[in-house]
């Protein structure tokens, strides 16, 4: 039986690897062992992330259309159809979708197969659960990019930010912004879920340290509330003693 090591995953930091509106990333892990796919996704669920099974090949593609997983990891040999079978048909209707293909054949000819196919990256059995998550994380981290760079309007919620236009809506309604207005949002919104402090705000938003004049970032933080958060579901919340977050606000 395939095996893997299993040192504890730390997470880094990567809460900004969600989807652009702010909720989890989905990860569709196959693998026809049940303990290394409850094993991998309890790893993957540890980051953040919504993770689902599946066992054999037929039953990945089913839950592929389900779940629309932003990455695969991707057992090559399976009971039923293979690895390549089943990344054919996901790429049929999910083209860019990272995979990565776990295998317990170590031949280079066996990776390049895979690669070929389309696959983006390969684990060989035995793994360390570290090295993968951080190998997803990679991939991911790129399709993000490359989304944003095609698609320059960040949505968080109903909360829609146009990174070349700089026109700014939530629910559908106009907000105006100042510039600095719109630096401390693009921020926010570029960051969701995650705490950011009032250094790291100066810092980006500002360039420089303002040193005993940290306020400034509670004054635009005031400002941005009173045109995104009012008469609304508050987006910008205080974390006190840490800094400020924004979160999409729950729907009705």
């Amino acid at each position: 039986m395939a095996s893997m090591t299993t040192a504890p995953v730390s997470s880094t930091g990567d809460a900004d690897l969600t989807r652009p509106d702010g909720s989890p990333l989905r990860v569709l892990v196959v693998d026809d062992e049940l303990n290394i796919a409850e094993l991998v996704a309890m790893a993957l669920r540890y980051e953040g992330w919504q993770v689902q099974t599946a066992l054999s090949g037929t039953a990945a593609v089913r839950a592929a259309v389900d779940l629309t997983p932003d990455a695969v990891v991707l057992d090559l040999m399976l009971p039923d159809i293979d690895g390549l079978e089943v990344l054919r048909r996901l790429r049929t209707t999910q083209p860019d979708v990272p995979v990565v293909f776990l295998t317990a054949k170590d031949a280079v000819e066996d990776r390049v197969v895979g690669l070929t196919a389309g696959g983006d990256d390969y684990v060989t059995k035995p793994f360390s659960l570290e090295e993968l998550v951080a190998r997803l994380r990679g991939l991911m981290r790129r399709a993000g990019a490359q989304r944003a760079q095609d698609r320059s309007v960040l949505v968080v919620g109903d909360l829609e930010l146009d990174e070349d236009s700089h026109e700014v809506s939530r629910g559908g309604e106009e907000v105006v912004l100042t510039a600095t207005e719109f630096e401390l949002l693009r921020f926010l919104m570029r960051n969701p879920r995650r705490v950011l402090s009032k250094a790291q705000i100066l810092d980006r938003v500002w360039n420089y340290d303002f040193g005993g004049q940290a306020n400034v970032v509670e004054l635009y933080i005031s400002y941005l509330r009173k045109k995104i958060d009012a008469g609304r579901t508050p987006m910008i919340h205080t974390m006190r003693g840490a800094g400020y977050v924004l979160k999409p606000a729950p729907t009705q």
